[in-house]
């Protein structure tokens, strides 16, 4: 099982630093960072990658739903790649 973190940041003043000292603490052994807007998913390839490499009982944790997905539809799409996967999801905030 490989607990995966999913790090987002969009402007350029930001940076993905404290969010990945927060995965790390849950238990994170892989994060995933970018400085992207999240408008488009197409436009995050760290995070089409990790969904590509999901395997049933690894889990996928976030700091919050926001820097995951811009949208609710975007957010039940992305969940459900994570449960066809037949992994996990778990939301820090």
């Amino acid at each position: 099982m490989t607990v995966c973190g999913d790090a987002r940041v969009s402007t350029d003043g930001q940076t993905p630093e404290a969010q990945q000292a927060a995965l790390a603490i849950a238990g994170c052994t892989r994060i995933c960072a970018e400085k992207i807007s999240g408008k488009a998913r197409a436009n995050r390839p760290q995070l089409e990658r990790l969904l590509k490499t999901l395997r049933p009982g690894d889990q996928v944790i976030i700091t919050h739903l926001g820097g995951l997905a811009r949208s609710t539809r975007d957010l039940l799409n992305v969940l459900n790649e994570v449960g066809e996967a037949g992994a996990r999801f778990k939301s820090l905030a």
